[in-house]
């Protein structure tokens, strides 16, 4: 077999005389986030850095987490591959699971590594780590970051004063502070030695908050300017406490800003800001049907900003729908590595609608999302039209994932088909399988055969062997 080491290095051959200086990179995922949160989105919440960032870069008014679920839609944000392709099927539970992002993978980092960067990790990993009898898992090391802090998961016990997170293998206890602000400062920490170091390398920093996610926690000023009767900002379900979350996160990407600003590093940054899938709660997806966990568009719509002033255009609005599953494909792009053959990206490239060519932009494969916990369990989106369906079989009810379940999707196929047109029809309320006859089996020849390719590619965790 051909290491995966042996493309990067073949990639990095062929492009390290092409490249020019290439751009300082920032990813910041939120979690749990909606589409209908951020100020610049509509929403409710005071966000003047996120809303800044959209206002000197572009949003995209149809943007697509990787997967309705945080693990899986993280995997497919770090390769531009559909997440069972890459390992993950559902949400990694580390002490029932062997599931993890395969090392095999080519990740963000790793081909950004082979073009000269600098890389880090900061916040939610939720991609699999050593545990308990599961010890061979990879760390973020072995996926191409030189350097990481992170949780495993959600922060414990909640946003604030958390005390599971993790430094280059070495846990460090309960940390003060509020998690969006403790990652933020630890990137600014990063970012300085760096500095003082004189290394002049770009640098690529992947910001995973963990806000709103449950549980939730934040400062007594960003609650109160949400507070409404009945709503004592604290609690499971207070719609308060969930806004001062983002407020708070978006308190601490100011520092980072403002940092960015004062070493003259904001012209020749490119930043994205996203969620890994739609709010948790449904009076912040907008008008859209669903919720997290839901195949149905408010589980899977997100906000999408990239901001790079010395290259994409400021105040842009983009209606091509776009997603996390892109990145990968724009990033090469951006930094001039081209990717092997052999490895098949789900993405498109971007570059050519952020840089104001959209002509030559060329989607090779509609959107594909498969969560094994959904009523739904699959669905594409194809131009203006999406398609969804059940499963012909059935788990039980209620239950979680189960790697025992494996087989059962890697074989099984679909039924009662859904069709929308999303252009006429955001809210997915008239099915059109019954009237669009030709196009139902259109769409549906297209879900098959994509779904045949990522199970094909889909790890068989359930083995004794695996």
């Amino acid at each position: 077999m051909i290491s995966k080491n042996y493309f990067l290095y073949g990639a990095f051959l062929f492009t390290t005389a092409l490249c020019a200086k290439n751009p300082n990179i920032i990813f910041l995922l939120a979690d749990d986030l909606g589409l209908r949160d951020l100020g610049c989105y509509g929403g409710p919440i005071q966000t003047p850095a996120i809303d800044t960032l959209a206002e000197k870069g572009t949003r995209f008014t149809t943007f697509y987490s990787g997967s309705a679920v945080c693990s899986p839609s993280r995997a497919t944000m770090l390769t531009g591959r559909q997440h069972i392709r890459t390992g993950i099927y559902s949400w990694v539970h580390e002490p029932s699971q062997k599931s993890h992002l395969l090392e095999r993978e080519v990740t963000i980092p790793e081909v950004l590594k082979e073009q000269g960067y600098s890389t880090a990790h900061f916040g939610k990993w939720h991609l699999g780590l050593p545990y308990g009898k599961h010890k061979n898992k990879p760390t973020p090391d072995k996926h191409g970051f030189d350097y990481w802090f992170l949780t495993e998961n959600n922060a414990s016990p909640n946003h604030k004063n958390p005390y599971n997170f993790i430094k280059n293998g070495t846990p460090i206890g309960k940390t003060e502070g509020y998690s969006s602000h403790i990652v933020i400062n630890d990137a600014l920490d990063w970012l300085k030695k760096k500095q003082m170091q004189m290394q002049e390398s770009p640098f690529f920093l992947n910001i995973w908050f963990h806000e709103p996610h449950r549980k939730m926690a934040a400062p007594d000023e960003c609650i109160s300017p949400y507070l409404k009767d009945g709503d004592t900002g604290v609690g499971r379900d207070s719609a308060a406490l969930y806004s001062g979350t983002i407020d708070n996160t978006d308190r601490a990407i100011k520092k980072l800003f403002h940092y960015l600003e004062e070493h003259n590093l904001m012209e020749d940054t490119l930043i994205v800001y996203s969620s890994d899938n739609g709010s948790f709660r449904s009076d912040r997806v907008g008008v859209l049907r669903g919720k997290k966990g839901s195949n149905y568009q408010g589980g899977l719509r997100v906000p999408g900003i990239f901001c790079w002033p010395a290259k994409i255009k400021s105040g842009i609005e983009i209606e091509e729908p776009a997603g996390l599953v892109d990145l990968m494909a724009t990033i090469c792009d951006f930094v001039g590595y081209e990717m092997p053959e052999e490895i098949h990206l789900d993405g498109s490239s971007l570059q050519p609608l952020l840089t104001g060519a959209p002509q030559n932009f060329k989607r090779h494969q509609p959107f594909f999302w498969h969560f094994a916990e959904s009523k739904q369990i699959v669905g594409i989106r194809d131009g203006n039209y999406s398609l969804l369906a059940y499963p012909d079989y059935e788990f039980s009810k209620g239950e979680k994932f189960n790697e025992a379940w494996i087989p059962t999707i890697k074989e099984g196929g679909y039924r009662d088909f859904e069709l929308y047109d999303l252009d006429n029809d955001p809210m997915q309320k008239d099915d059109l399988a019954k009237h669009r006859p030709e196009l139902l089996l259109s769409l549906k020849n297209k879900l098959l055969k994509i779904n045949a390719s990522v199970m094909a590619d889909g790890s068989d965790w359930h083995l004794d062997s695996q």
